[in-house]
């Protein structure tokens, strides 16, 4: 098997290049990360008005996999027209690429579930409305169209996946990314966004792995999107509780009730569809935690 990962260097698509080598696939690897001249299969990409047929034109690949674009959705607010280049415009590309030289080559693209905004009940199914809070969540919706559009039009073999809240080893953003600078710069007084009883649904990062490999061999890619994460809700409370348990317990923290604009209340995934592909969790959200502590302790 060929597989090819689209922002190889970044959380996602680095768990996905060592999983894929660990199953003796030919992974060939790009992105717009500095410092990899002389890097086997990797091909770097023009970070400004990204040309992607190169990597299509001269190598057959079984799999794509897209795991670039930016996933802050603060920086959406800032930078909307840079996001949309990211998580619109480039998948675009990416598409137009595979319909001219690569048109069997299956192509996964990640969405989010930023797409579904504050849903009316809980657990989210994929048929749950979508209102998204932030100019990153409607990017990553519309992506999802694009997607759908070159299956139904073009015949490409597409799918989509709505991450929930993935965490684990060497992710460097997000809520734990937060919490750990936050105990090393302000130990004595630290401040947690919200209210504590917001809820997110985790899924580790290696559940993740196995979760998109199961999709690439048994979904139809039919250009539907698919949830990913573990089906658990837990609150923030809870989960910055125990991580802070596992990273240092004589910390402590306090919620300032503020809200960040464009996040969510509530979420908690409906994962039937994924179920059906032969997903199950492996890593439990106590067993995620100790890892990225243990991890983050190393730095």
């Amino acid at each position: 098997m060929n597989i090819l990962i689209i922002g190889s260097k970044g959380f996602i698509g680095s768990h996905c290049v060592n999983y894929y080598k660990s199953k003796n696939y030919q992974v060939f690897e790009a992105g717009v990360s500095a410092n990899v001249d002389n890097y086997p299969n990797y091909s770097q990409l023009n970070k400004n008005n990204t040309n992607f047929d190169e990597l299509f034109k001269n190598q057959n690949y079984d799999l794509c996999i897209n795991a670039s674009g930016s996933a802050h959705v603060g920086f959406s607010f800032d930078k909307p027209d840079i996001d949309f280049e990211l998580n619109v415009l480039n998948v675009h590309k990416i598409l137009v690429s595979i319909r001219i030289y690569q048109p069997k080559c299956k192509f996964i693209n990640f969405s989010s579930a930023a797409v579904y905004g504050n849903p009316e009940k809980l657990p989210i199914t994929e048929e749950s409305s979508k209102n998204p809070l932030s100019p990153y969540g409607f990017h990553k919706l519309q992506s999802e169209y694009l997607i759908k559009e070159y299956h139904r039009f073009f015949g490409l073999s597409t799918c989509s996946l709505r991450v929930f809240s993935a965490y684990g080893p060497g992710l460097k953003k997000q809520l734990f990314w937060d919490l750990y600078q936050k105990s090393i710069q302000y130990p004595s007084q630290i401040e947690v966004y919200g209210t504590g009883a917001e809820s997110r649904d985790f899924i580790y990062i290696d559940d993740l792995v196995k979760g998109i490999d199961l999709i690439f061999e048994n979904a139809s890619f039919d250009g539907s999107a698919f949830n990913i994460s573990s089906g658990t809700e837990t609150t923030i409370k809870e989960v910055v509780t125990e991580f802070y348990n596992y990273l240092n317990p004589n910390l402590t923290f306090s919620f300032n009730n503020k809200q960040k604009q464009g996040d969510p209340n509530n979420w908690q995934a409906d994962i039937s569809a994924l179920k059906k592909l032969g997903f199950n969790t492996t890593v439990s959200l106590n067993d995620g935690l100790l890892k990225t502590a243990s991890w983050l302790k190393t730095l």
